[in-house]
């Protein structure tokens, strides 16, 4: 099951220390700390492409702790729906990273991310991520050696960020999930165990809330997503409308 740490509207996002909006400054002996919450609404929790709850809506929210020098935590949470046959509605992610400017239009972000679900742990696995952005560009990658169970992962994209007129926020970013030990796609033809997938998001803040519509879709077959996943259509093109609160 493909899970994700960042608001729907961000699907073409990795989480980074810079992107936390700063809700509090709290001073202390050992340096500044910016402390924010987020809520949200979204019509689809889509990760990677897929849907996480069936193709209805999700309540979601977080809370990040950023230190000045580029060291932060935070933790975030989704409802999931995954079937009948599958316990777990809820997902929790924990995750510990840093990330610092190298100059004013470069910057990096190195983590580490654990995906838990309560009441079914055989869901549970972590990430090691990492990126690079430059002048807009990102380029990342996202590595697991536990994913159902002990199956080895790596996640890899690049994408774009631009803000047009009128302060409307542009993301772009196409991404393979490669698994490297056979896992999901034997029984449909496929050998290489991978997938494409590819979005477009639009955000815009207005009256302090962050309105967005993303558009994902991916390369996978309806054979190929009923295997994955056990349906046949949360692989296909999709608009997620939501809105999001920083706090």
């Amino acid at each position: 099951m493909l899970k994700k740490l960042t608001l729907a509207i961000a699907a073409a996002s990795a989480v980074t220390a810079s992107s936390f909006a700063v809700a509090e400054t709290v001073n202390s002996p050992v340096g500044d700390f910016d402390v924010s919450m987020n809520v949200g609404l979204a019509s689809d929790y889509m990760f990677r492409g897929i849907s996480q709850t069936q193709g209805n809506g999700a309540i979601q929210g977080g809370l990040d702790v950023a230190h000045e020098s580029g060291l932060y935590v935070g933790t975030w949470a989704s409802n999931v729906d995954f079937g009948d046959s599958v316990d777990g509605n809820v997902e929790f992610d924990y995750y510990l990273g840093f990330g610092n400017d190298i100059t004013e239009n470069v910057s990096y972000d190195l983590g580490w991310i654990k995906y838990d679900y309560p009441g079914n742990s055989s869901l549970n696995y972590s990430e090691y991520y990492g990126s690079l952005t430059a002048y807009g560009f990102k380029v990342g990658a996202a590595y697991s050696d536990d994913f159902a169970d002990d199956n080895t992962t790596l996640y890899s994209y690049i994408g774009y960020e631009y803000t047009l007129p009128y302060e409307i926020g542009l993301a772009l970013q196409y991404g393979n999930y490669d698994f490297k030990d056979p896992t999901f796609f034997s029984n449909s033809g496929n050998d290489e165990d991978s997938y494409n997938d590819w979005s477009i998001g639009l955000t815009k803040t207005l009256a302090g809330l962050d309105f967005g519509l993303t558009y994902t879709d991916t390369s996978l077959s309806d054979d190929e997503c009923s295997n994955f996943i056990g349906k046949d259509d949360y692989c296909d093109a999709n608009f997620v409308v939501s809105v999001s609160k920083t706090l």
